[in-house]
């Protein structure tokens, strides 16, 4: 099951990307590393699609996440609170899965990995708490990505941990 300490970054999705980079950055002092995404194919419950996906993560713990909202998705500005979902490593993303699944968490979406195995889920709860399972072979290539300074939104999604 999922444990505290694999949990490693807190979701926001952002209406204004680059206004919610500056507001964050200005008032609570965080940097960004550089900006990962483009086209991305995701299997949502409604079939596999591609999205456009943009993201930045902080360069500091506790580390955020800001992700561009997509239209017509779950990824969206969530009312309220502003957080989307808690993100966590995972040793065996689709184990996880089932795992929260026998819970009552419903699927939203799950990217494969060359290997055909889940690379990232999104669960949500009966109670709304979402969360993103990451495959643990991602933390070298994401931590590395974090200690690069800002640079303009360019850059790409890994899909791999050999990227």
């Amino acid at each position: 099951m999922l444990r505290p300490e694999d949990q490693f970054h807190v979701g926001i999705v952002a209406e204004d990307f680059e206004a919610t980079l500056r507001q964050v950055s200005s008032l609570f002092g965080f940097e960004w590393s550089e900006a990962m995404g483009g086209s991305v194919e995701v299997e949502l419950p409604t079939g596999a699609t591609v999205i456009d996906f943009s993201c930045v993560y902080s360069k500091s713990s506790p580390r955020l996440e800001i992700v561009r909202r997509v239209p017509g998705t779950f990824w969206e500005p969530t009312p309220g609170s502003g957080i989307h979902h808690f993100g966590y490593w995972s040793d065996d993303v689709a184990a996880d899965t089932a795992e929260l699944e026998s819970h009552g968490y419903v699927i939203e979406a799950i990217r494969k990995g060359p290997d055909g195995t889940p690379f990232f889920a999104f669960l949500r709860s009966t109670t709304g708490f979402r969360v993103e399972l990451v495959t643990r072979s991602a933390q070298p290539s994401l931590e590395r990505s974090w200690a690069h300074q800002a640079e303009p939104a360019t850059g790409h999604m890994p899909v791999s941990s050999e990227e």
